[in-house]
């Protein structure tokens, strides 16, 4: 596990750990820890459908480079709790000239599976504001900038993130998660 200290970015630029996450399974069994806490393979592996051998597999993965550890006091036996390790709240993905050429499509297969995880919630927004509109909101917009305001809005934004998020174990008793997703592309090119 990598530890740092709280505020401060990990470039996440180690092809093996970005691999360890580019995997649509693994980023599944995050996702449920992250919003549910504590579980085993086989709670897992019913929740996602997913043979038990399978969901071991991953949360072995996900194990090794440090996303997630075994809960020791609840483990007994064949049956092992996982959590969330504690990490780095900002956790940055490295530009393509950073890796290897052969490390590359790594880093656009994580890009690929975030992307189609983004757009099941984007379907999800509609009936998400029927229900209860005070906890959706959305934004579009185009503003022009320089490189160097773009980036100083990029640091701005996050350290709103880190301003009024909270992990699960510190957040008060009614605060709940929220999906917040940021994307910004260049307006000119096509």
């Amino acid at each position: 596990m990598i530890l740092m200290k709280d505020d401060e970015p990990l470039l996440l630029d180690d092809p093996a750990r970005l691999k360890a996450l580019a995997h649509p399974m693994r980023r599944r069994i995050l996702r449920h820890l992250n919003l549910h806490g504590p579980a085993t393979s086989t709670t897992i592996g019913e929740l996602l459908d997913a043979k038990t051998g399978t969901t071991s597999y991953h949360l072995r993965q996900l194990e090794k480079y440090g996303f997630i550890e075994e809960i020791p006091e609840r483990s007994a036996g064949r049956e092992r709790w996982w959590r969330k390790a504690d990490s780095p709240r900002d956790i940055r993905l490295p530009t393509p000239d950073q890796l290897a050429p052969e490390d590359r499509p790594v880093l656009a297969e994580f890009h690929r599976i975030g992307l189609r995880e983004d757009r099941e919630l984007l379907d999800l927004l509609p009936a998400a504001y029927e229900r209860d509109p005070s906890w959706v909101k959305a934004s579009r917009g185009l503003r022009r900038m320089t490189k160097a305001e773009f980036e100083e809005f990029f640091e701005a934004y996050m350290a709103l993130l880190h301003r009024y998020g909270h992990r699960a174990d510190d957040a008060p008793s009614d605060a709940r998660p929220v999906y917040i997703r940021l994307f910004t592309l260049p307006a000119d090119e096509k």
